[in-house]
């Protein structure tokens, strides 16, 4: 990838590495890019709730609607949603202001293409080049030719309806829905609700700067205590964003990306409704989810990490469902990018369907032990090229031998690497990947 564009859009702190001035040309040349192929694009933009999104949201229209291309506005809504509407809008593309799971300081802008999927990376890279060089080959119209901001007053209707399509009624299930204070804090409890769903809404108050903190998928303690506290039976959270989504059961228990689609994945497989008997997961996915899924006659694609990938694959095997344990997860009969709403509404649809507690539904997935350190470099490329670091990564894969592995990756959206070591033995394991994070901290110094 270049020097703007990571694997989920351009990402960095608001105000300060993506600045106002950035998002303006990063539209500017978005439409102008977009613009060959569509004479006068349409462009969709949404947001999630962080304080920083009305600043982008202003700067990156006024450089879409300067170089005359008109900008469809539809405030906050999920990602997925954006994608969605892109699509049924007939847009020329669609654009997102949000860093995900991120803390709020961060933001992010991220394109799709007119078909709802992330756009390639060939169109990315002339976008980059355009901005990094300072190149303006566009003209600057004038007059009638300036293009103007349409408000889709309707945005969030036609994604809940577009969501409960996909599902029967919900009718007798209680769930704990956490919104991280993000961008599904008002259709993730509605659409639930009007599935007949009882509902006990946790994270939906946003004020700006709330947004995944101490809630959401990635902080799911309070949901685990609430779904007890509640006897409900299964508690639901999605990030800042809501691309994601990790589940509870009615013990407390998580249940993440894995398990999901073990869940989903069976299921299908069960009514002949699982396109090719496949399923793509990355490189990061538990060993357990290989044993459950081939033991059921189950093919599995693997990927690197990055819902991007995952997308790439499933397009290339036919697969319609995929993700990652994170919680990304594809349902590509039904939207061209993660979905966490989608999600949920699919896991849900099997609790209701099967009658089974889904602590039960999670039980034919066996967790092995897995240990995830996240190391905070300054040089992610330096450090995954570190001879010492490559070295102690190959010791400690000959130690595991054929009963674990060891895998060592940059994040894709933070200045991170990710030690991730799974095996039989949690403390062996621990020691392990610490071992390879004292190396990368060392080479730090």
């Amino acid at each position: 990838m270049g020097k703007l564009f990571g694997t989920d859009g351009v990402r960095g702190i608001a105000n300060q590495e993506l600045t106002p001035n950035l998002a303006f040309r990063l539209g500017q040349a978005g439409a102008y890019v977009l613009s060959k192929e569509h004479p006068h694009p349409r462009i969709v933009i949404g947001k999630d709730t962080r304080i920083s999104g009305d600043m982008l949201e202003a700067a990156l229209m006024a450089g879409i609607c300067s170089v005359g291309a008109d900008v469809l506005r539809v405030s906050v809504l999920p990602t997925p949603g954006i994608a969605y509407l892109t699509r049924t809008l007939d847009a020329s593309a669609g654009v997102v202001i949000s860093a995900s799971h991120n803390p709020v300081q961060d933001n992010g802008i991220k394109f799709f293409s007119s078909t709802g999927y992330k756009l390639p990376d060939t169109l990315e890279e002339e976008i980059e080049e355009l901005v990094l060089n300072n190149q303006r080959p566009w003209s600057i119209p004038t007059g009638g030719e300036v293009g103007r901001v349409i408000e889709i007053t309707d945005a969030e209707r036609q994604y809940i309806d577009f969501l409960k399509g996909t599902v029967g009624s919900l009718e007798g299930l209680k769930v704990v829905y956490d919104g991280s204070n993000g961008a599904a804090y008002r259709v993730g409890p509605q659409v639930l609700q009007e599935l007949g769903a009882e509902v006990i809404p946790l994270a939906v108050s946003p004020d700006g700067v709330n947004i995944n903190a101490g809630c959401g998928s990635t902080h799911p303690e309070v949901l685990q205590r609430a779904v007890i506290e509640h006897q409900a039976d299964i508690g639901l959270a999605n990030d800042g964003d809501a691309d994601r989504l990790i589940a509870v059961d009615e013990k407390g228990e998580i249940i993440d990306g894995d398990f999901i689609m073990v869940i989903c994945a069976l299921a299908l497989k069960a009514k002949g409704g699982l396109a090719k008997d496949s399923i793509v997961v990355t490189v990061m996915s538990n060993l357990g989810l290989y044993i459950a899924l081939k033991d059921a006659g189950i093919k599995i694609h693997e990927t690197q990490v990055g819902d991007r990938y995952v997308m790439e694959e499933l397009l290339n095997t036919g697969a319609k469902l995929g993700g990652e344990q994170s919680g990304h997860i594809i349902f590509l009969d039904y939207n061209t990018t993660g979905d966490g709403l989608l999600t949920a509404l699919q896991l849900m649809a099997v609790l209701k369907e099967q009658g089974k507690p889904i602590s039960k539904l999670a039980a034919q997935m066996q967790r092995l032990p897995q240990v995830l350190i996240n190391v905070k470099v300054k040089d992610k490329k330096k450090s995954m090229e570190n001879p010492y670091v490559l070295q102690k990564v190959e010791e400690v894969k000959r130690f595991l031998g054929d009963r674990g592995r060891v895998l060592v990756r940059p994040s894709g959206t933070e200045s991170l690497v990710r030690v991730m070591v799974e095996g039989q033995d949690h403390d062996q394991l621990t020691r392990l990947a610490q071992s390879v994070v004292e190396i990368i901290k060392r080479e730090e110094r």
